[in-house]
């Protein structure tokens, strides 16, 4: 499988989970509310693809955000595994 009909079977994959709900929530307890950058959803979609994948490291992680199709549907353009590395810090998992 190529890597354009991994990105497109993702998406619709992700279609159900990534809802009005989800963003609700973060908005709701602010998860988001300094970011610039890597947003909750395009964490969750990131890491998501990550476990697919069997990504062994947040470098490996970050390696894959230079591909355009995930760049756009992730609205990132590069990410550092210190960035993740942070965004894993700041999320609570109980919300």
């Amino acid at each position: 499988m190529d890597n354009r009909t991994l990105l497109s079977s993702f998406g619709k994959w992700l279609a159900p989970i990534c809802t009005k709900m989800f963003t609700n929530a973060v908005a709701e307890c602010q998860q988001d509310k300094y970011t610039k950058k890597l947003t909750t959803i395009a964490y969750l979609k990131l890491f998501l693809l990550a476990q697919l994948q069997g990504c062994e490291g947040l470098r490996y992680i970050a390696d894959d955000v230079l591909c355009e199709d995930l760049q756009r549907e992730l609205g990132l353009t590069s990410i550092s595994a210190t960035q993740l590395s942070r965004k894993h810090k700041q999320v609570d998992p109980e919300t």
